[in-house]
């Protein structure tokens, strides 16, 4: 089972101060936080900043212009499963009626949705995979609680270095 998502924005995560991509289906009722690095952060901005330069003009890039002399074209984009915080990302490309899936990383897959307009197909397994709070399991017990709060008590601003509160 698959459930169909759509990029529904950029933020950067206050806490791991990294950037992340936020899936959301179309009720809204379920997010699902990809977390990416800074290379495939400057990957897809200078991605889409190229696309809408070349949107203005008769030239395409690499892919579109392959899709094109091959009459084929992007059909859809799936994420698989995460490893190791990872995710594995196909793309379908539909090639004489026939759907050829190929790897890709993750950003790819993201830029591609975006440039086509297609929602990110989601294998229903991650939903539970990645949930941070999924009412299972507890993250913290109050001890755990406890012994944050009775660190933050006794934090030194001395101590961080060069990183002064």
């Amino acid at each position: 089972m698959y459930l169909k998502m759509n990029i529904h924005g950029f933020a950067l995560d206050s806490i791991a101060q990294r950037p992340v991509v936020l899936l959301k289906d179309a009720d809204e009722a379920n997010t699902i936080p990809i977390w990416i690095n800074s290379s495939d952060t400057l990957y897809i901005v200078a991605e889409l900043v190229r696309h809408d330069a070349t949107a203005k003009s008769d030239r395409k890039d690499l892919l579109s212009a392959l899709l094109g002399h091959l009459d084929a074209e992007v059909a859809e984009i799936v994420i698989e499963d995460v490893k190791d915080g990872l995710f594995d990302a196909s793309v379908g490309v539909l090639l004489d009626g026939e759907t050829v899936m190929l790897p890709v990383r993750i950003s790819e897959a993201l830029v591609l949705a975006l440039k086509h307009s297609l929602p990110v197909m989601v294998a229903g397994h991650l939903l539970h995979k990645i949930s941070l709070c999924d009412g299972e399991t507890e993250r913290f017990t109050d001890a755990d609680a406890r012994r944050f709060v009775d660190f933050l008590d006794n934090l030194d601003p001395a101590d961080l270095g060069k990183y002064p509160m």
